[in-house]
């Protein structure tokens, strides 16, 4: 007796190869880029959250049955709008200089792109995002390691790149956090250290915390393109010393 299994989706079902409806001039022109570019100007005005296929539909002048002649979910519209971030990184060129330069690139383009589209990083992480742009995006930065010295093997190439990649989503979620912060207490970093400032006084105070009356007394506190740089530093000087190894 054989067990009956979840009919998986097949390549045909997945949003980047199939086709679009014909086109009709009435009531109003649709397509996809037409669909995700609202998609995308809605997220960046009003976050990720008020993104919806009755919204999108209503910026269109268009019902939401309308938009399911052209993708299927708000998942797959969702995969879109990433798609189409990471064809604005596209637009840059193509990385160059060593594995450090090709890596050093492709944090900051992705770190660019999040502070154009701060809903970006929302839906990063996970499993790889498979559109068009993206499988280019993947494409250019393991192609700028797998000739470099130290990197013959696959399994390096894609280490180092997702090492790279969970340390920039890391970075640019910590500071994400520190802006909404920002905006929903209508307070700055500065002022909201100020309003903490006796307690925190009071706390150190009592010596138990030796180690942050270090930091609140000597360190530096760089600004956040400072703090990511150095960060990124870290990293690539982590995976040198592997490949020393």
């Amino acid at each position: 007796m054989t067990t009956r299994q979840k009919p998986r989706a097949t390549d045909a079902t997945l949003v980047w190869e199939r086709p679009e409806p014909a086109s009709r001039p009435s009531p109003g022109p649709l397509s996809r880029e037409r669909i995700v570019r609202a998609a995308i100007a809605l997220a960046d005005a009003e976050g990720l959250a008020s993104v919806s296929l009755r919204k999108v539909g209503a910026a269109l002048d268009a019902g939401p049955m309308r938009l399911y002649g052209y993708l299927s979910t708000k998942e797959e519209l969702l995969e879109l709008m990433v798609d189409a971030v990471y064809g604005e990184m596209a637009s840059e060129g193509p990385l160059h200089g060593d594995w450090r330069e090709a890596l050093r690139s492709m944090a900051h383009r992705i770190r660019r792109a999040a502070r154009v589209h701060k809903w970006f990083v929302e839906l990063l992480g996970g499993r790889p995002h498979l559109g068009p742009n993206a499988l280019a995006h993947l494409e250019a930065s393991l192609a700028a390691l797998s000739d470099s010295p130290g990197f013959e093997d696959i399994d390096a190439v894609l280490q180092a790149v997702g090492t790279v990649h969970a340390y920039v989503i890391g970075a640019i979620r910590s500071e994400e956090s520190e802006l909404r912060a920002e905006r929903e207490s209508g307070m700055d970093k500065t002022q909201w250290q100020s309003a903490s400032w006796g307690y925190l006084q009071r706390m150190i105070a009592t010596g138990r915390f030796p180690t942050l009356a270090k930091v609140v007394r000597d360190a530096t506190h760089p600004a956040f393109d400072v703090v990511f740089d150095k960060g990124l530093d870290y990293v690539l000087d982590g995976i040198a010393a592997q490949l020393e190894r």
